[in-house]
């Protein structure tokens, strides 16, 4: 498979949700190539009443997690747009866990290093198990928001990655 030198090519390291290509495959409208790497210097945490994770600088912290490789700017933009405002996207130094060799990629970093909300390790499988057919669902809606918002917010979409709350 040859890619022309002009198109650009983004490597994004993920650690919840989109390392499920159900979901990452909706998001980015295909399937990347999705390898396996390590991200030492941060830990992976739960998030207090929410269903995905975050991941903040820890010293001796180490995430294991999924490079999608060679996206476009296109769908590095979709990545920005659900991730939202409370992550800032920075560039990472990962180890790929097949050839430990090293790969400069972007990530989402929780931009509140001092959030009260993050607590204990997330965990993938639990998610799998337990959430997964919430984030294909909002996945999808997403997909048809960025296509026709017509009027509607991001929050829309938001709601769904939250755990129910009992009704008020």
């Amino acid at each position: 498979m040859t890619s022309s030198d002009q198109s650009p090519s983004n490597n994004v390291f993920v650690y919840g949700s989109f390392q499920e290509p159900a979901v990452s495959g909706l998001i980015l409208e295909c399937t990347p190539v999705i390898v396996s790497a390590q991200l030492n210097g941060f830990h992976l945490y739960r998030l207090k009443g929410r269903l995905h994770p975050c991941i903040s600088p820890s010293e001796n912290g180490k995430v294991n997690g999924k490079v999608l490789t060679g996206l476009t700017d296109g769908q590095l933009e979709n990545l920005d747009m659900i991730e939202g405002a409370e992550y800032v996207r920075k560039t990472v130094e990962v180890v790929l866990t097949d050839t430990s060799e090293k790969m400069k990629v972007e990530s989402f970093i929780w931009a509140n290093k001092d959030d009260p909300d993050m607590y204990g390790e997330w965990d993938f499988e639990e998610w799998k198990r337990l959430h997964m057919e919430k984030f294909i669902e909002a996945s999808k809606k997403f997909i048809e928001w960025k296509k026709n918002p017509n009027g509607k917010t991001r929050e829309e979409f938001e709601k769904f990655v939250h755990e129910d709350s009992p009704a008020e």
